[in-house]
């Protein structure tokens, strides 16, 4: 049984490539294995509220001294964290904006990491005071981009800041396996990327059948 997190964050409903390699994915997975929960998450069009002063205030006090309007102000990143605590797989469906990720994605990487639930802080540590709480998820990336050579040693390698940050802050997500697909030229609408479409299309697939593969040998 694989429980699966699915968040979708484009701000577009209809023509959304990133939509399309989510729902690929995880259709896919749910016909080779039926028996997990599918909690979705549609952050694109219907995003978390920006984190505020005061959240920020309630997410440092102590559970036990918070106030009733702390608590309700939490009671959202609560449950936020909840889906991704009970989640064995994280599937992310982004585009790249702007050469990073949508406003909307970010706001919910901001309320699900949060002190003392996700990650502990502690200065005795050093310089690396910060450590995950979660562990032992899978991280699958199901990104889209206008442009194109994003990847290491690609021309627009540093330009490309999605997948990076993604990757920073999933450690905090529990993630110790990480796979990405990404589709590329949008903006040109040409026979590259038409190809790049099915080439990620096909990705996702061996992806699918690769990871069903590595389950079926850790359960034998």
């Amino acid at each position: 049984m694989t429980n699966i997190l699915y968040i979708t964050a484009s701000a577009r409903k209809d023509g959304s490539l990133s939509r399309m390699l989510g729902d690929r994915f995880v259709n896919g997975w749910t016909r080779r294995d039926g028996s997990g929960d599918v909690v979705r998450r549609d952050v694109g069009t219907n995003p978390p509220p920006i984190i505020s002063q005061d959240w920020i205030a309630a997410a440092f006090t102590p559970g036990a001294e918070r106030t009733g309007a702390q608590k309700e102000m939490l009671a959202l990143s609560d449950q936020l964290i909840s889906e991704v605590s009970r989640a064995d797989m994280i599937v992310i469906a982004t585009p790249m904006y702007n050469y990073g990720m949508p406003g909307a994605l970010k706001a919910w990487v901001d309320q699900v990491v949060r002190v003392n639930e996700t990650f502990t802080f502690d200065l005795a540590r050093g310089d690396y005071p910060l450590e995950p709480v979660l562990s032992g998820k899978t991280l699958v990336l199901l990104t889209s981009s206008g442009e194109f050579g994003f990847a290491q040693g690609e021309a627009r390698e540093e330009m490309g800041h999605l997948i990076p940050h993604l990757k920073t802050v999933s450690k905090y997500l529990g993630a110790e396996q990480i796979h990405s697909v990404s589709i590329e030229y949008q903006e040109f609408g040409d026979a590259r990327h038409d190809q790049s479409i099915a080439t990620a299309k096909e990705q996702v697939d061996e992806l699918l059948k690769g990871l069903a593969q590595g389950r079926a040998r850790a359960l034998a």
